[in-house]
Formats: structure tokens, C-alpha cells, sequence
């Protein structure tokens, strides 16, 4: 019996080891062969993904996660330009290897493409104007007359598709920029999450945040690829485990003023 028991954890231990030397396929592979891991961001996601429109220089919390990917995968991080709009048709086109500007997880998107476990999570808030006398607070957005933005792609597009009775639902398409239709007075406030949302209140002294009274639909952030290579998922899946664990998570969020919105598991 104890002859067998040693065998058997011989075997065990085979078996592990053979799994970690075995080569990497599909996306892994070429990744590995290529020395690059091709990232598709949104290049307007203050606090996630934001090129400075005077140097040209990325910043935000899934660059530099982006880039401590690629390192654990021995490889550099290529950017690629790419929206809400676009995302699901980058990745399923093989334009990048994984989408990494905070995509929320979604019952929409997931019937398209994969998801990481969550790594972040937002509310729904809403941004108006600090004279505006149209919204004061939460129950002023659904009432006739009000006209509520929303960018073109984001999951607020079908969320307040169903939430709003008597307001009027504005689909902001580039290169128009909700901020812009706001500060026109072409709508009254604009709807968006925790991230953006710091973007106008460090920068606009005219934003206000109404704040939802009680959680409104506070929805998962992961990181997607293409449905089909399950191994390449679990890579990416096992980073941000090992992000969420050794504190690389945390300290990237709380450089970027996300802390508050960081899911530990």
C-alpha cells in the first residue's frame, strides 16, 4: 500500500509538471512568438486608458496593468485604439489579443465574447451642470421634458433605454462627446460611471454628480477576449487573481483615484 501511495504521488507530480512545461497554444502562442501582447484599449477612459492629447502618452490603471501582464507573459504591450462600440468586433476580427479598458461585464457582451473575473465595479451616475435648475437631484432624471445622454456602446445605452419613462434618451455618437452636448445645453445631464466621472470632477469646475440614492445597477469590470481558446482565458483570468492577491491591483487603483471601486475576489 505505501509502495502504491509513493507511486501515485510520483504520478501526481508527473502530471503537474508535465502541465506547466507544456507549450502554450493559440493566443499564448503567438504571443510568446511574436514578443507581444496586443491590448485594445479606449483611449478616452480617464483613470483607465487616456492618451494625452498633447504628448501622445498613455496613462491610467489597465496601462499599467496591461503592462505588468506582458511582462509575466515576457512580452510588450501594443496598444490598440478601440471603443465600446467597436470592442466586440476587434476582438472576434484578431485585432488584439485581449481588451483591457475596465469592460463591463455585461449578459449582452457575454453572449459574444469571454470575461475575466471582475477586477472593478461601478454605479450609474449622472453628470448635469452646477446652475442647472432642470436636475437637482436622482428623481429629476425621469421626467418629461428632460433629455438624459448616454455614449453610443455603453452598456448605459440599454440600461437606461429600459429605466427612463418620461425623459428623452440621447444617443451620443463620436465625435460628438457627452460633456460637449451638456455644456451646449442640448441635454440636461449625461449618464456615466465611477471612472469618467472623476474625469469632469477634476476638471470641470461647471460638473455636478447626482449620485444615485441607493445602488441604481452597479455592474462587474473585467478584461475580454474571443470566445474559442480557453486556455488563453485562463491566463488571463489567473493575472488578474494574481493582481487581486499581491496588492498590484489595489496600488494601481489607488494612483488612479479607483480605489473605492476595486473587487478584491
Amino acid at each position: 500500500m505505501r509502495r502504491l501511495a509513493t507511486a501515485a504521488a510520483a504520478l501526481a507530480t508527473w502530471l503537474c509538471a508535465a502541465a506547466v512545461a507544456a507549450p502554450p497554444t493559440g493566443i499564448a502562442q503567438q504571443v510568446q512568438a511574436s514578443g507581444e501582447l496586443r491590448v485594445c484599449i479606449w483611449p478616452d477612459y480617464y483613470g483607465v486608458s487616456l492618451r494625452n492629447p498633447r504628448t501622445g502618452q498613455l496613462s491610467g490603471i489597465d496601462i499599467d496593468l496591461s503592462a505588468a501582464f506582458a511582462a509575466d507573459l515576457h512580452a510588450t504591450a501594443r496598444y490598440v485604439d478601440s471603443s465600446f462600440a467597436t470592442l466586440a468586433d476587434d476582438l472576434l476580427q484578431g485585432r488584439c489579443d485581449v481588451a483591457m479598458f475596465a469592460v463591463a461585464r455585461t449578459a449582452q457582451r457575454e453572449r459574444q465574447l469571454r470575461f475575466s473575473r471582475p477586477y472593478l465595479e461601478s454605479d450609474i451616475y449622472a453628470v448635469t451642470t452646477r446652475s442647472s435648475r432642470v436636475v437637482q437631484q436622482w428623481s429629476d432624471l425621469d421626467k418629461p421634458g428632460v433629455r438624459i445622454a448616454v455614449q453610443a456602446g455603453t452598456f448605459m445605452e440599454p440600461v437606461m433605454a429600459g429605466a427612463l419613462k418620461h425623459a428623452t434618451l440621447v444617443i451620443v455618437r463620436p465625435p460628438d462627446a457627452r460633456e460637449r452636448e451638456l455644456e451646449a445645453g442640448r441635454v440636461d445631464a449625461f449618464m456615466t460611471d465611477y471612472p469618467y466621472s472623476r474625469r469632469l470632477l477634476d476638471s470641470a469646475d461647471w460638473a455636478r454628480l447626482v449620485a444615485p440614492p441607493s445602488a441604481f445597477y452597479v455592474t462587474p469590470y473585467a478584461y475580454a477576449v474571443k470566445p474559442g481558446d480557453a486556455a488563453w482565458l485562463s491566463q488571463v483570468d489567473d493575472f488578474v487573481a494574481r493582481i487581486q492577491r499581491d496588492g498590484r491591483l489595489r496600488a494601481a487603483a489607488e494612483r488612479y483615484g479607483l480605489g473605492a471601486i476595486v473587487r478584491q475576489r
